[in-house]
C-alpha cells in the first residue's frame, strides 16, 4: 500500500528544524576545527621546511566532505533523497503486489 505524504504538524516541523539545524551547526564546528588544526600543521609542517601536512588535510577533507553531503544533500530533505525515498516506495509496492 502507497503511503501518501501528509503535511506536517506545527510540532513535527519544529522538530525537524531543529534536527536539520543542528546537523548543519555540527558541520561549521566540524570544518572550523578543521580549519584551525590544519593551519597549525601547515605551520608547524613549513616551519620543519617539509611539507607533510597536506596528508593529514587530504584525509580529513575526505571525511569533513562527506559529513558535509550527509548533512547538506541528503538529509536536507533534498529531491535527491526525495527521489531515493520514493523509488523505495514504489518497489515495496510493487513487491507487495507480487506477493
Amino acid at each position: 500500500m502507497a503511503r501518501t505524504t501528509s503535511p506536517l504538524s506545527a510540532e513535527a516541523l519544529e522538530r525537524l528544524a531543529q534536527r536539520r539545524a543542528r546537523a548543519k551547526m555540527g558541520w561549521y564546528a566540524h570544518a572550523s576545527v578543521y580549519l584551525l588544526v590544519n593551519l597549525l600543521l601547515v605551520t608547524l609542517s613549513a616551519s620543519s621546511g617539509r611539507h607533510w601536512a597536506v596528508f593529514p588535510a587530504l584525509g580529513w577533507g575526505l571525511g569533513l566532505l562527506v559529513h558535509g553531503v550527509s548533512v547538506f544533500l541528503l538529509a536536507s530533505g533534498s529531491d535527491l533523497h526525495e527521489r531515493l525515498v520514493q523509488a523505495e516506495r514504489n518497489r515495496l509496492v510493487a513487491q507487495d503486489r507480487r506477493s
